[in-house]
């Protein structure tokens, strides 16, 4: 793929500079940036990692590069061109951040590429912020962790600042601190073996044959941890379905859900599938399981990872769940899982755009969005039944007081203590009340993750 300007190839620095730019027009950053790359299937593998490094690197750490840019900029940040604002981001990131690549060739690449993308009028300025920037370094006081805890997250860790005056209430101040670290991080890669086609030590086995080293994940029997994520593409197995790429976190979820062949399962957030084709293989297909989701097209890609895997009875359905859904039966199923849309405010490292875009005002629309589903959902529960409830986020208002509400306003349902239906292995993974509580760099690099279960009284009456 040639520059849109003058012909020259496109190197790693310019893919970044335009997923970057998508991402500011409302673009996620690992599906732009999973595009752009196929575009360049010769692309040399450290090109690819520099793009995929710039990319993820600008986007989590775009608070500390504006904090940086503040200092040098004559115009406010706010007043200048989007475009412009990327390049001076990026730039600063490999200044800053990136050791490997020489001062000199970094001012030098991002001024050619100013004029590679039509912003040959800008050039000086980028040429002149870096320079000074290389230059005169103490111009940037950065605020002390000890005594400013509230400005060094939302500064030197890139926090916005409503999430840091709610990570330091909620956790003090260095389990915040400790939390915010770890959202800088490149978040693990971890694999789900599918059980329906191979068992997990076989799948390491072939891994070592071509020479990949992974391991076991500590707490999910079928999780494996990559060392890198270019290694999926020299995966043995995809097209075989010997695998499913899954957060470890995300795996225990189908295990807390304690279904057994037989059952009839509802998913009622199911898409894009990895728990729903995870509580397949628990019960060997043998139970029927109903996917449920708004986005029809999200099922699709359901629908395909399940033949993929090989699960089957698995019925795919659009509805949506914050209303009644009226083709499926009261009180129905055995087991219900509503694995919630929320704020997703526990995967930053994954979507690191998303702490950019979420507001704290987003909190409280989702959080009543869930209690609908989680009502709706809960007359589809058969009496004996288990409700499952689960969230990647860190929100007590998404978990806490939606559990509150639901309890207060649902009496023939109790609460669960998971940790009871699980390995002693796992305790360590739960509240004092019995439900999960995940934490980044706590439970080693799993993802947050809340997960509540309710039990359906059997003389309940509805």
């Amino acid at each position: 793929m040639t520059d849109s300007h003058n012909g020259f190839q496109k190197d790693a620095r310019r893919i970044a500079y335009d997923v970057l730019c998508r991402v500011e027009e409302g673009g996620y950053s690992d599906l732009v940036l999973d595009a752009a790359l196929k575009a360049v299937p010769a692309l040399d593998p450290r090109d690819r990692a520099l793009a995929t490094e710039l990319v993820y690197g600008v986007l989590r750490r775009r608070g500390s590069l504006d904090f940086i840019l503040k200092a040098y900029s004559r115009q406010p940040l706010k007043k200048l061109q989007p475009a412009v604002l990327c390049l001076l981001r990026m730039g600063t990131y490999q200044l800053r951040y990136l050791d490997r690549i020489p001062d000199r060739a970094v001012v030098h690449s991002m001024v050619e590429l100013a004029r590679r993308c039509g912003l040959d009028r800008v050039s000086g300025l980028v040429n002149g912020v870096l320079r000074t920037m290389l230059r005169e370094p103490e111009r940037v006081v950065w605020p002390h962790p000890e005594r400013d805890p509230l400005g060094w997250m939302e500064h030197g860790l890139s926090m916005p600042r409503w999430l840091t005056q709610r990570w330091l209430a909620d956790y003090g101040v260095a389990e915040a601190l400790a939390l915010a670290e770890t959202q800088l991080t490149s978040a693990p890669v971890t694999v789900r073996v599918n059980t329906l086609r191979i068992d997990r030590q076989t799948f390491l086995d072939h891994l070592a044959e071509q020479g990949i080293e992974a391991e076991p994940t500590r707490f999910a029997p079928e999780g494996v941890v990559l060392p890198a994520a270019g290694d999926l593409q020299r995966l043995p197995g995809r097209d075989q379905g010997w695998y499913q790429v899954q957060d470890e976190a995300s795996m225990l979820i189908a295990h807390l859900l304690s279904a057994k062949a037989g059952d009839r399962i509802l998913d009622v957030c199911a898409a894009p599938g990895g728990k729903t084709t995870h509580v397949a293989a628990l019960t060997e297909n043998r139970s029927e399981i109903v996917a449920l989701d708004l986005h029809a097209q999200r099922l699709e890609l359901l629908s395909e990872g399940a033949r993929r895997l090989g699960c089957e009875r698995i019925d795919v359905r659009p509805c949506d769940m914050s209303k009644a859904c009226s083709f499926l039966e009261p009180h129905s199923f055995q087991r219900v899982l509503v694995d919630a849309p929320c704020s997703g405010l526990g995967v930053l490292r994954r979507n690191p755009e998303s702490r950019w875009r979420r507001q704290e005002g987003d909190i409280r629309t989702l959080a009543h969005q869930q209690q609908k589903i989680l009502h709706h959902a809960s007359t589809l529960v058969a009496p004996g039944g288990m409700l499952l409830y689960s969230l990647c986020t860190t929100t007590k208002e998404e978990s806490q007081d939606v559990v509150a509400d639901f309890l207060q306003r649902h009496p023939m349902f109790t609460p669960i203590d998971l940790s009871s239906l699980v390995a002693e292995a796992w305790q360590p993974l739960f509240d004092d009340k019995g439900q999960l509580v995940t934490r980044t760099g706590v439970h080693d690099q799993m993802d947050c993750f809340f997960a509540v279960g309710f039990y359906c009284q059997p003389e309940c009456s509805f």
